[in-house]
């Protein structure tokens, strides 16, 4: 039997970069954030797949980083530049969508260090796993 796991997108992931991919692809981004959201719901299946890669875990947390693309475009998931870190807790049955980015919007010559600077300067409960 699947677990599905409840998806919350953090409110500065909103504020941010996905600000950006809503206002390029307007109603494909809107459908595109539908199929994160229901992938995310069973990350433990995502896992299995090579879009998915935990980065770092903690007593009851792991932070996974996926790849993904926009709904309609032709590039594949690894192509697209496309990432999304999130916070699976699978005790709680949720994951927390910390950051959605385009490698592009990232300006440093380091995209890991530059994602993992924006996690411990945001979301400081995920700090010491860093």
């Amino acid at each position: 039997m699947d677990v599905l796991y409840s998806v919350h997108v953090e409110e500065f992931a909103e504020r941010y970069f996905i600000k950006k991919f809503h206002k390029k692809y307007q109603e494909k981004w809107d459908t595109t954030l539908i199929a994160i959201k229901a992938e995310l719901s069973r990350i433990d299946n995502l896992l299995l797949s090579s879009r998915a890669t935990t980065i770092a875990q903690g007593d009851d947390v792991k932070i996974i980083k996926t790849e993904f693309r926009v709904v309609g475009t032709k590039e594949s998931a690894k192509s697209s530049g496309n990432r999304c870190i999130v916070a699976w807790h699978p005790k709680e049955l949720s994951v927390s969508v910390l950051l959605v980015y385009n490698k592009t919007d990232l300006s440093g010559k380091n995209e890991t260090a530059e994602w993992q600077d924006m996690i411990r300067e945001n979301y400081p409960q995920y700090k010491s796993l860093f």
